[in-house]
């Protein structure tokens, strides 16, 4: 089960207004956070969450992101476009409160 789905990028800035005028980066930021994703190999997480992205669908390929929720808390200080995505992205899991 999923804690947290983001979805981020250059398409997402684009909706959002971004200027046109920028450098892009990746079409499309994936993040998933999961505590389910604790022991399991970062690599496997990654490949088994790309394999269901539909670049055909989508028109681009998706930078795919895979977290347990303190790894998540750790790479949003490292990595700009995780910080990005999860900053400005687009919350595909809302609230359930």
């Amino acid at each position: 089960m999923l804690d947290r789905a983001v979805l981020g990028g250059a398409r997402v800035a684009d909706a959002q207004g971004a200027p046109p005028q920028r450098e892009r980066g990746p079409e499309y930021v994936v993040v998933l956070v999961s505590g389910a994703f604790d022991g399991v190999p970062w690599l496997e997480r990654v490949y088994q969450a790309a394999n269901l992205w539909d670049a055909s669908e989508m028109g681009s390929d998706a930078d795919v992101h895979c977290y347990t929720p303190v790894e998540l808390e750790r790479k949003v200080q490292r990595l700009a476009r995780v910080r990005d995505a999860v900053t400005h992205g687009i919350d595909l899991l809302p609230s359930r409160a």
